[in-house]
């Protein structure tokens, strides 16, 4: 049986593809199978820093698969269809320690919109269209509120989870659901200038810093001095913090940085 999620790395970056386009990527349960072991792979793996999330076709994902959400015959109606592991899914990405980027080929719906509030960054071609259309088929957007509620502004949120309209890149950007729209012709160079910039962060930087953006405007002001100020000083004076300061003072690319492309590991 072949795979539906494809890895690739190279450079330090592995790229995740969705390989499903005769469903529009839906979440099936064995693309989210093979999704959350290529996840887990690039997690664990020590020579990867940067993981890119894509599909192929023009739907980066349609959502959850119907066909497997639709009731069997005998089905009782309180049996709930199966999500396999989405939820596990969406909190691998948020939680990894490595910077996620997602690089939307196309379109997105309902339950593909939760992966890409998961990413760290998510750049769209300006021609693809989102929505939120789990109210239409009378379910809600459950799970994937959890990441996207974190990401929209409040208003927008209620506008598009209430109504299921479909809405497009710049206003998906204008939002916050995603990082940049560009044209399609500037998507890949646009996704490796951030795959670029993030290679030459620290890693043990970045995933602290991944933590900061999220945790630090819930405490008051003299909490979060108090605890940044203890950061900050363990930070300048750990083997990383010092590696990145003598690798500036003496003009050198810091040794976390990989050399130009070491090669390719696909599976």
């Amino acid at each position: 049986m072949t795979t539906l999620v494809h890895r690739e790395v190279r450079g330090g970056i592995a790229t995740i593809t969705l390989d499903s386009p005769g469903n529009r990527n839906a979440l099936s349960i064995r693309l989210l199978g093979d999704l959350e072991r290529a996840l887990d792979r690039a997690i664990g793996d020590a020579d990867v820093r940067v993981i890119v999330l894509t599909g192929t076709g023009p739907v980066f994902c349609s959502g959850a698969d119907l066909k497997e959400q639709a009731p069997a015959p005998n089905a009782m109606p309180h049996d709930a269809p199966v999500t396999a592991s989405f939820p596990e899914i969406m909190s691998l990405i948020w939680g990894s320690p490595k910077p996620v980027i997602c690089r939307l080929n196309g379109t997105a719906r309902a339950g593909g919109l939760g992966l890409v509030a998961a990413c760290d960054f998510a750049i769209a071609p300006d021609s693809a269209t989102f929505a939120f259309s789990e109210v239409r088929l009378g379910v809600v957007p459950a799970m994937i509120s959890v990441t996207v509620l974190r990401r929209l502004d409040p208003r927008a949120a209620a506008e598009y989870f209430l109504t299921g309209e479909v809405f497009s890149a710049a206003r998906a950007a204008e939002i916050g659901l995603l990082t940049r729209a560009v044209p399609a012709e500037e998507l890949d160079a646009t996704v490796a200038r951030y795959a670029g910039m993030l290679l030459r962060g620290g890693p043990e930087a970045l995933a602290i810093t991944k933590q900061l953006v999220r945790t630090v405007p819930g405490l008051s002001v003299d909490e979060g001095m108090r605890q940044m100020a203890e950061l900050s000083a363990q930070r300048f004076t750990s083997r990383e913090g010092q590696e990145g300061i003598r690798a500036f003072m003496e003009k050198r690319p810091a040794s976390w940085i990989p050399a130009a492309d070491p090669g390719q590991d696909a599976s």
